[in-house]
C-alpha cells in the first residue's frame, strides 16, 4: 500500500491484534502492515475493516493474508540476534555480551523482552542521538521519560546527567521491566518508575515541572498530550518527541506549535522522525 495508507490499516487492525507493525517495503512507494493475534478474526469482520480502511485512505482494497505462525520462542530468538550497538556516546548491549566497552561511552545493558526499547528501532536511536547532542550543550536536572518501555531512555538520562529520572508508562509490564533494568544497571536510586496514563498519576504531576521530557510513543498520543506536556514542562524546557513517521511530523509539530513550542532539531532515521522542541 502507499505510505499514507499504512496508518489507516494499523487503526483498522488494532482491535483484532495484540501486536502491530508497519514498515517500508519499497522506499517512498510501498508499505506493509503486519499484525499478530492469538485468535484470528472472522472473515466478515476482517473484510469490513479492510474495506473501511481502504475507503478512508482512498485506495483499492489490498490483499490480506492470514497465516498461522510456527511455535517459536520469539524472545529467545530476538535475544540471540540482538548485537551491541552505538548511538552517539551510548553503548547498548545484551546481558550475555562479554566484550570490551568502547572508551568514553555510556554502557547500558538491556535484553530484548516484553517491553519496547533496545536501541535498535529508529525511534529509540533517534531519542538517544537527541539526548547525546543536548548533553554536549546543556545539563538537565529533572528529566521525565514518558512512555518508558524498557527504561532504556530513562537509564541513558540517568547515566548522562547523574540525576533522578522519572520513568512512566501506561503498561504495568513495562514499568516492571524498566524497574528491573534499572536495578541490573545499578541505577535504582536514580530511575523512579511510575505507572501512569499520560500525566494521570499524582507522582508525575508532583515531580513537575520537568526541564526535559522524552516522549517516544506514537503520533496520535503525542498530539493528544501536547497541552499536558507543555503544562508540565518548565519554561525554557526541552522535549524530545518520537514514534512518528515522516508524514506525521507536520501534524505532531503543529500541535506543539499551538502550545508555544518551537522546533530546535529534526532527526530522520529510516522513515521515522525524532523532533526536539523547546518551550
Amino acid at each position: 500500500m502507499p505510505p499514507h495508507a499504512s496508518e489507516f490499516f494499523v487503526q483498522a487492525f488494532e482491535p483484532f491484534c495484540t501486536a502491530l507493525v508497519s514498515f517500508e517495503v519499497e522506499e517512498h512507494v510501498l508499505w506493509r502492515v503486519e499484525g499478530y493475534t492469538l485468535v484470528p478474526p472472522t472473515q466478515e469482520a476482517l473484510t469490513a475493516a479492510v474495506a473501511i480502511a481502504a475507503s478512508r485512505a482512498g485506495i483499492v482494497e489490498p490483499d490480506v493474508i492470514c497465516l498461522p505462525l510456527p511455535v517459536t520462542d520469539w524472545v529467545a530468538e530476538t535475544q540471540r540476534s540482538f548485537q551491541p550497538l552505538r548511538a552517539g556516546r551510548y553503548f547498548i548491549h545484551p546481558s550475555h555480551f562479554d566484550g570490551p566497552v568502547p572508551y568514553g561511552s555510556y554502557p547500558i545493558m538491556v535484553d530484548a523482552g516484553a517491553a519496547f526499547g533496545t536501541g535498535e528501532h529508529a525511534t529509540t536511536k533517534g531519542c538517544l542521538l537527541a539526548m547525546d547532542g543536548l548533553a554536549r550543550a546543556r545539563r538537565f536536572v529533572n528529566p521525565l521519560d514518558l512512555g518508558c518501555g524498557s527504561g532504556i531512555l530513562s537509564m541513558a538520562a540517568a547515566k548522562t546527567w547523574r540525576v533522578q529520572v522519572t520513568a512512566a508508562d501506561i503498561d504495568p509490564q513495562s514499568v516492571v521491566v524498566a524497574r528491573e533494568n534499572a536495578r541490573l544497571n545499578r541505577l535504582s536510586g536514580l530511575v523512579q518508575t511510575v505507572r501512569s496514563n499520560g500525566f494521570a498519576a499524582p507522582q508525575l504531576r508532583n515531580n513537575a515541572p520537568y526541564d526535559l521530557i522524552i516522549a517516544n510513543i506514537l503520533a496520535r498520543p503525542l498530539v493528544g498530550l501536547s497541552y499536558a506536556i507543555r503544562r508540565h514542562l518548565a519554561p525554557g524546557g526541552v522535549c524530545i518527541l518520537s514514534g512518528l513517521l515522516s508524514h506525521q511530523e507536520k501534524e505532531v509539530f503543529a500541535a506543539f506549535r499551538r502550545q508555544g513550542m518551537r522546533l530546535v532539531r529534526r532527526i530522520p532515521i529510516d522513515g521515522w522522525h525524532t523532533l526536539i522542541v523547546s518551550r
